[in-house]
């Protein structure tokens, strides 16, 4: 029980790193949640700190998940009975578990007043722990609609909503044998239902036509205009 303590603790401090706010603070001599959208995701750093910096909030928010999920949970696995590991449901609840609370601890870090990020690239590294495959699939979702309408947001919630789509065509017309499946299916849908939540001002912003966009990544309408010139 003690190791369990110990990687939900550790899982939600990793989370909880503010990366952009440390970046931002420590070379620019700000604080990123005084700029832009004051979000502290990757979008409004590369926004705010450039292309170079936005990349290294974005690897590190990813790798956030993607520790907390592997690492930390086989860790826990590792150090209890594998019976007790069984019962409780395998190490898929365990990568679940604690890519969950890294997740968490981005939306609501504990070192920046409970706030954070949106929370879509820790739960980019918590699946590319669990189904790489399928998040491949949701890059792949991701960067159609970037690339097409120039919008990060409705990109990521896109993205995650494809994701329980995609085991389930995986599971049902590929026949894929998923590891406790029907826990992976009602996680990957409830954390869709959450990244809705966390992306709910830029919902509104889109129906409302008003949602930032990077004009200069729509590259689907840039070659269309330069085929109709």
């Amino acid at each position: 029980m003690l190791y369990i303590i110990l990687g939900i603790i550790l899982s939600y401090f990793l989370g909880s790193f503010p990366t952009a706010v440390i970046i931002s603070r420590v070379f620019f001599g700000f604080d990123i949640r005084t700029r832009g959208s004051g979000n502290m995701g990757s979008t409004n750093a590369f926004r705010q700190l450039g292309i170079f910096w936005g990349i290294i909030v974005q690897v590190v928010d990813i790798l956030k998940g993607f520790v907390a999920s592997y690492f930390v949970s086989m860790w826990v696995v590792n150090n209890l009975h594998v019976d007790f590991v069984n019962t409780l449901g395998g190490p898929l609840i365990f990568k679940l578990f604690c890519g969950f609370l890294a997740i968490a601890g981005h939306i609501w870090s504990i070192f920046v007043g409970f706030k954070g990020g949106k929370g879509i690239n820790t739960a980019l590294g918590m699946f590319l722990a669990v189904s790489p495959f399928e998040v491949l699939l949701c890059l792949v979702v991701f960067a159609l609609v970037l690339f097409s309408t120039g919008y990060v947001s409705l990109g990521s919630i896109l993205a995650s909503f494809s994701y329980p789509i995609f085991i389930l065509l995986r599971k049902f017309v590929f026949h894929h044998n998923y590891l406790n499946f029907p826990v992976l299916l009602s996680f990957s849908t409830l954390l869709f239902f959450l990244i809705l939540f966390t992306h709910r001002s830029n919902i509104t912003r889109l129906l409302n036509g008003v949602e930032n966009r990077f004009e200069n990544l729509r590259i689907f309408r840039l070659k269309k205009k330069l085929k109709n010139g």
